[in-house]
Parts: structure tokens; C-alpha cells; sequence
């Protein structure tokens, strides 16, 4: 291979390349049928929003209060109630895993609430599943407040707390969490797409033995690695399209940034993740090993560790170390932001700066290890 450019000899390879893309099934099903697969499955199968929580409510007391107060944890829109006397019982359906807590309101409840005195409830929850219980103990303490507060003005008596929160939630106001969840997974669907095809572009060659019969040729490197990135660029560009389409359309995920904007991110996305599948074509030169080696550097750390599905603040220290070197958590805040948010350039500047910093390390790294690989 030379160092001499002939335009007429790189597009041949490019419309050689870009052929063999459209011949294999396999390709088109990774570019266009899995990412659909995947959006369905967060979209419809994986939500982070609260549903209504089974709970026990164990009541002890005959009196009005006490009925009183179990009819609002059973009217409460939060909560799906099972009433039982015995706590016993409750307590057994609790390890069972049927509930996900207890409300027990004791047998004084009505004697404390008639003498105007503090007249705590029992709340249990299953700690094994902590995210759960912080939630049941949470709502389960806002409902009593909630009845507290209307029971004392039936009576003419006005709690004023000492503190009167306002909230307000910019830019998902419903707390959708499929507004941040397809986002997360269209940057899922493109490392997937960069990194898993590209994977297996050079590896293909090797085992099909038709990268001997371009060595015989006058091929460049530059122009060997051009023609086995550009088709595959324009996939991804395709997918995330058809991704986006779909998101806005049919999930009824907003869309208040620029197209610009998104082509941006998705562009310097697209750099580190075919340069990662590269290399790991030109390291392995085998397909099923590339496609093993993509699925734990790219795929799973993009999940994990991208700030997709974990909070970064809430990792390890040394995990959030290791995250600053995961493409993916460059592109989740910009791509989230072009939907729910608009267009903030000075943050997408400095993602698309860190994203294509890593597509020159991995496009070098790759040259390298290819031509080493070929020489």
C-alpha cells in the first residue's frame, strides 16, 4: 500500500464497501431493526416514574379518627391498600415480597388524636429494596400529614408549617422519566451501531481473506480505513434519524432544540465510536471476538457507567474516575438537552471537543495497529 491518492480508486472502494453494506442482512437488522427493538423496550418495559405501590394497613383502632386515616392511605392515588387487623399477617406478606410496606395505626391512635396530643403511626418497610422503602415511608408520612392538615381545618384550626415549599420542575414538569430514558437510549442505539459494525469490518476481511488481495494493491492506508468508516457514518446518521423520528412521533417525546443542534452531537458521537470499533477490528482480526470485545468496552460501559441509567454522582469515587473515559457521557447531557431543553452551545462545545478528541485517539490508534497488523 502507497501513500498516493487517486479519487476514481477511493470511490470504488467506497461504493465496494457500501455495497457489501446493503448485501448483508445482518447489518441493516443491527442498523434499523435493533435500535427500534431497543427503543420499545425503554420506552414501553423500562420506566423510572412512580406507580401505584401495594402496602399493608394494619388498623388497630375502632375509633373515627382511625377510620378516618385509613380511608385516605385507601383513597390515596399512591398507594394500592390491603387491609388486615393482624400485623402478623401483613408482616408475612411483606417477606413474601406481595407488599412493599406496613402502615399500622395503633390502638390509642383515637384516644391521642381526642386529646390533642402527637399520635404517631407505625411505618415498616422491606430494606432489601431501599429506593422502594424511601419511597413508602415518604408518602406514607405525606398522606398522614396531608389528613392532619384537613381534619384541623374541619375544625377551624389552621396548621401553618414552618416552611411552605413551592416547587416547580423546568422542562419536564410531569416527571416523565421516558423524556430522559430515550434520550439515554438513542446514545445506547449508536454505540451499538459505531462500535459493533465497525467491529467487524476488518475482522471480515481477514477471515474472508480478501485483505490480502487489496495488500497487492496500490490501496493507501488513509484510504482504506476512509472507505470502511464514511458508509457506516452515514448508517449511524441514518439510525439516529429513524431513532429520533420514532422518539418524537410515537413516544410524544418533545423536541425543543435545533436540527443542527442534534447532527452536531451526533456527528462527534459517531467519531469515538467507530474509531473504538475499528480498533478492536484491526486488534482481533476475528469476527466473533470483535463482537465479544465491543459488547464489554463500548456497549455496557455506555450503559452503565454514562450516566444513562446511574446517577455519576451517586458512583465511588474511582467509578466516577473511570467514567470520564466513556465517550457516552459526553453525548447523554447534550442529547438530552436538544429534546427537553433547547440549544446550550457552550455545553455542547465542550462535549463535542471531548468526543472528537476521543475519535483522534482511537482513528490513531487503529492506523497504527493496522498497519502494524498488514506490514
Amino acid at each position: 500500500m502507497n501513500d498516493r491518492f487517486y479519487p476514481r480508486r477511493f470511490m470504488a472502494l467506497l461504493v465496494k464497501e457500501s455495497l457489501q453494506i446493503l448485501r448483508d442482512p445482518s447489518t441493516m437488522l443491527i442498523a434499523f431493526v435493533l435500535p427500534l427493538l431497543l427503543l420499545f423496550l425503554f420506552g414501553y418495559g423500562v420506566s423510572l416514574d412512580t406507580a401505584r405501590t401495594r402496602i399493608g394497613l394494619a388498623v388497630q383502632d375502632s375509633s373515627e379518627a382511625a377510620a378516618s386515616l385509613a380511608g385516605a392511605y385507601r383513597s390515596s392515588r399512591w398507594f394500592e391498600v390491603q387491609s388486615r387487623r393482624d400485623v402478623t399477617l401483613l408482616k408475612d406478606e411483606l417477606i413474601a415480597g406481595h407488599i412493599r410496606g406496613i402502615v399500622v395505626i395503633p390502638s390509642d391512635f383515637g384516644q391521642r388524636v381526642a386529646a390533642g396530643i402527637d399520635a404517631p403511626i407505625q411505618v415498616i418497610t422491606d430494606g432489601s429494596l431501599p429506593n422502594t422503602a424511601s419511597f413508602v415511608a415518604a408518602y406514607a408520612e405525606g398522606v398522614r400529614a396531608t389528613w392532619a392538615e384537613g381534619r384541623a381545618l374541619d375544625r377551624g384550626v389552621r396548621l401553618a408549617p414552618a416552611i411552605a415549599p413551592l416547587p416547580r420542575f423546568w422542562f419536564n414538569p410531569g416527571l416523565e422519566s421516558r423524556f430522559a430514558l430515550i434520550p439515554g437510549s438513542i446514545s445506547i442505539v449508536m454505540t451499538m451501531i459505531g462500535t459493533l459494525l465497525t467491529a467487524l469490518v476488518v475482522a471480515r476481511e481477514w477471515e474472508r481473506g480478501t485483505l490480502e488481495a487489496l495488500m497487492a494493491t496500490p490501496v493507501s492506508m488513509g484510504e482504506f480505513l476512509a472507505t470502511k468508516i464514511i458508509p457506516y457514518f452515514v448508517l449511524g446518521l441514518g439510525s439516529m434519524t429513524l431513532c429520533v423520528v420514532v422518539a418524537v412521533f410515537l413516544f410524544g417525546v418533545p423536541f425543543r432544540g435545533s436540527i443542527l443542534a442534534l447532527y452536531a452531537v451526533g456527528a462527534a458521537f459517531l467519531m469515538p465510536a467507530l474509531g473504538q470499533g475499528l480498533l478492536i477490528s484491526a486488534a482481533t482480526k476475528n469476527q466473533f471476538v470483535a463482537s465479544q470485545v465491543a459488547l464489554l468496552t463500548a456497549f455496557l460501559p455506555g450503559l452503565l457507567l454514562s450516566g444513562f441509567l446511574f446517577e455519576i454522582g451517586s458512583m465511588p469515587k474511582f467509578i466516577q474516575g473511570m467514567t470520564y473515559a466513556v465517550p457516552a457521557r459526553y453525548f447523554i447531557p447534550p442529547l438530552t438537552s436538544v429534546f427537553v431543553v433547547g440549544d446550550l452551545w457552550p455545553m455542547f462545545v465542550r462535549s463535542i471537543l471531548a468526543m472528537l478528541g476521543f475519535g483522534l485517539l482511537f482513528f490513531g490508534l487503529a492506523f497504527r495497529v493496522t498497519r502494524r497488523r498488514i506490514a
